[in-house]
């Protein structure tokens, strides 16, 4: 099977359908804070955050990629890819910003497919890894080796 199928299978669309239904509690968490207990914008947003972070490892493990190995090390590695994805984003919200001289608003658009192609593959690959998906490590070994030859 090419490479592409194997990476883009139906667990890349519930991956991305988890992360709208994601936004959206998120949201939700953070203006009922706000609105039902008169919270901060900066507390809201820490705990919306902490509970869609919450909601995206449950949806994830268990439903995108079906993962049934050891808890513990997966949340672990799912937090270290979280915030490498961040800082991935961000790195492109602001290189757009100050490097391209884009548009504020267009630019944080820009972050979002870097975040998201990085947390999945590595979400897929490394954090809920299975027997079915370990099959598609050589296509991306092979993939990163023939794109580094000069």
């Amino acid at each position: 099977m090419p490479f592409q199928k194997k990476l883009l299978d139906a667990s890349a669309a519930r991956f991305l359908l988890v992360g709208v239904v994601n936004t959206l509690f998120g949201l939700l968490v953070i203006y009922a804070l706000k609105w039902f207990l008169g919270m901060g914008d900066a507390v809201a947003n820490l705990l919306g955050y902490l509970c869609g972070l919450s909601l995206s490892f449950l949806l994830n493990s268990r439903w995108t990629f079906r993962y049934s190995g050891p808890r513990l090390p997966a949340l672990v590695k799912f937090l270290l890819v979280i915030g490498l994805a961040y800082g991935l984003n961000l790195a492109t919200v602001l290189g757009a910003i100050h490097v391209l001289h884009v548009d504020t608003y267009l630019a944080h658009l820009l972050g979002i497919p870097p975040y998201t192609i990085f947390s999945y593959v590595c979400s897929r690959f490394l954090v809920f890894k299975s027997p079915h998906n370990q099959e598609c490590v050589p296509c991306l070994s092979s993939v990163v080796k023939s794109s580094a030859r000069p």
